[in-house]
């Protein structure tokens, strides 16, 4: 939370919208109050902790955290989302990069579907 704020609204770090998502689990001194609060988990935490998971899933291909990245690609893709859309979502300068993921479904299209496509189930 920034200081000014902090200084304003002294309860407004117990407020939800202030609250981490995924907090650390021990406390620790606040670099600028010297308080002892709760931090964000560290991103290695979630590194160190895929690699038991996978092996518990079964999974023997390599994964790690840039594979949720892709995975998530694929998915918006599959459903129909707007190659637009993903690239902006990925934070990618450029469409061409994008396209990559519609080469891993095997599909070309920019996440427009024919009607024919809709109504195919139908039948």
């Amino acid at each position: 939370m920034p200081v000014v704020l902090a200084r304003k609204y002294p309860s407004a770090y117990k407020t939800p919208g202030w609250m981490f998502i995924f907090p650390s689990s021990g406390l620790c001194a606040h670099p600028i109050t010297e308080e002892l609060c709760r931090h964000h988990l560290h991103d290695s935490v979630v590194r160190k902790a895929l690699k038991p998971a996978v092996l518990a899933a079964g999974v023997y291909k390599k994964v790690n955290c840039h594979s949720f990245r892709h995975s998530f690609a694929t998915h918006l893709l599959q459903n129909g989302c707007d190659i637009c859309t993903v690239q902006e979502l990925l934070g990618h300068n450029d469409v061409k990069i994008t396209q990559i993921y519609t080469h891993v479904l095997g599909q070309h299209y920019a996440g427009t579907m024919s009607p024919l496509d809709r109504i195919k189930g139908a039948f």
